[in-house]
């Protein structure tokens, strides 16, 4: 077999990239639809089994050695068992991207409130605050930038996972890296890896970017302690 090295074949062609730019848009774009949904999804139960493992602190390690376990459990083994419940279908993709938000959310959500400083807390009982203001007023702005890190780590994990969900039919770039494998040998093949890899990478750093100017619109007193 003749590999491309030893041919006058570019690696690249650029010309492809040229002729399928709507194809990559949309491939895009569903590349970025599926993680915005995993990532919303994500965030809504996970605000749900945080309070829940606040509330009740000893249901805090049940919850997070099950989110652990789906966690751990090969993206490829759980799509695959997933398929004959669900089909070949968005619903299986999001199913298994959403459980691997969870462990990271949960857990960030929780240490940020716990972080928050006891002094803080008391000055704000002092106040007058009742528990819930407390909460939502004082325990949560603190803790959102530990929040906000789960948040980009999640979302970066899951730009990644998508690629994996081109072997149900979906997986936005990941669609133009599994088509490369199959005609790997060809500059056609090898093109269409280049396009998927570089762009999710892309993609995970402008998602990554954007979040820590969220993090900073949102903590303005962190600039101004930093100053």
């Amino acid at each position: 077999m003749i590999s491309l090295a030893q041919t006058d074949q570019p690696v690249i062609v650029w010309d492809w990239i040229w002729r399928n730019l709507d194809t990559i848009g949309s491939r895009t774009l569903q590349h970025l639809v599926l993680t915005a949904i995993a990532i919303g999804v994500g965030i809504l139960v996970s605000v749900g089994l945080s309070l829940v493992a606040l509330r009740w602190r000893r249901s805090y390690i049940p919850i997070t050695w099950v989110t652990g376990l789906l966690y751990t459990i090969p993206s490829l083994a759980l799509f695959t068992f997933l398929v004959p419940v669900t089909g070949l279908s968005i619903v299986t993709a999001e199913i298994g991207l959403v459980s691997y938000t969870l462990l990271i959310l949960v857990r960030n959500m929780v240490t940020g409130i716990d972080e928050v400083p006891a002094h803080v807390l008391d000055a704000a009982d002092g106040m007058g605050y009742t528990a819930r203001e407390r909460f939502w007023r004082v325990e949560i702005p603190l803790a959102l930038p530990v929040i906000i890190n789960g948040i980009r780590l999640a979302t970066v994990t899951v730009i990644g996972l998508v690629t994996v969900t081109s072997l149900i039919g979906l997986g936005g770039l990941g669609f133009f890296i599994l088509r490369g494998l199959r005609t790997f040998s060809s500059p056609f093949g090898t093109t269409q890896i280049f396009v998927g890899t570089v762009l999710s990478i892309a993609l995970a750093v402008a998602a990554d970017l954007s979040l820590v100017g969220v993090e900073r619109a949102l903590t303005p007193w962190r600039r101004r302690k930093a100053t």
